[in-house]
């Protein structure tokens, strides 16, 4: 159960909330595969492998190697894509394919954090041109996703520059708590992923959402809620707070990173190689 409104005497608290799984039904990447496809950018054989990544994880998420591996090769499949039309196609996009697989209970515990006075924080492996606005969406405060390394010419260069996944999760959130005065002590966490073990464990309230089953069985062992999240629905049908323009959404890290980070983004690489054959 959550406790009553803060007492602002108290140092600052915050939730962190994974996202893939976590406060949407996919991964967040995954999701633009197809309007990526419909527009021209992925050929059939790069919709084939997101779609296969997809059902893995969505059957029990691909583990610790099977991520390394996906993300080595969609890093270098990503170099030379322009950011800002990569921007332009999630924004493009949004709202059809991420508002309708948001959990219904997600939104509820955003909603009753920021009653509470929390920061919200997402923190997601995938990159923050899909992750930044999927967090305004949702009224983020801010928003912590990998990055990779951007040239002069305002293109990918293929380098994962930040890679926001396992420990580095938990590093980024004990660094904003130090530059937001977060009590660790005092804050909140979700997760469905057993990588995301070190963020669970940096907070005085973890919570297991939809875990799979190396996290159950943690979760289980250490006395952590394990919560059920199994209703999408979209924001428009919902409390009129979520319906709302969000809060502005701080971006802590951004681009591509591992499976659930790049799949999705199989695009313009993809279809310029083709093109150029």
């Amino acid at each position: 159960m959550l406790q009553d409104v803060e007492n602002h005497s108290l140092p600052r608290t915050a939730a962190f909330f994974d996202l893939d799984k976590t406060v949407i039904a996919k991964s967040s990447t995954l999701a633009f595969s197809k309007s990526f496809y419909q527009g021209g950018l992925i050929n059939r054989r790069a919709v084939l492998r997101t779609a296969y990544a997809q059902f893995v994880f969505i059957a029990g998420g691909a583990d610790h190697d099977q991520m390394e591996r996906m993300r080595a090769y969609l890093s270098s499949l990503c170099r030379g894509w322009n950011v800002q039309q990569v921007k332009e196609i999630v924004a493009e996009t949004l709202h059809d394919l991420i508002d309708p697989i948001i959990y219904d209970e997600a939104a509820s515990l955003i909603e009753a954090h920021h009653t509470a006075g929390r920061d919200v924080v997402i923190v997601s492996t995938s990159g923050a041109e899909v992750v930044e606005p999927i967090g305004e969406l949702l009224g983020a405060d801010r928003v912590v996703a990998t990055r990779m390394a951007v040239g002069e010419d305002g293109c990918f260069t293929g380098e994962v520059e930040y890679y926001a996944y396992g420990p580095t999760k938990a590093e980024a959130i004990r660094e904003l708590a130090a530059s937001e005065g977060y009590d660790l002590r005092r804050c909140y966490a979700y997760s469905d992923s057993v990588t995301d073990l070190p963020m669970l464990e940096t907070v005085g309230h973890p919570h297991a959402v939809n875990p799979d089953r190396a996290l159950r069985r943690e979760a289980l062992a250490r006395g952590w809620p394990v919560l059920d999240f199994h209703r999408p629905v979209r924001l428009k049908q919902r409390l009129p707070g979520l319906s709302a323009p969000p809060r502005p959404a701080l971006v802590a890290a951004a681009a591509v990173g591992a499976a659930a980070a790049t799949a999705g983004l199989v695009w313009l690489a993809s279809r310029r190689r083709s093109m150029a054959a």
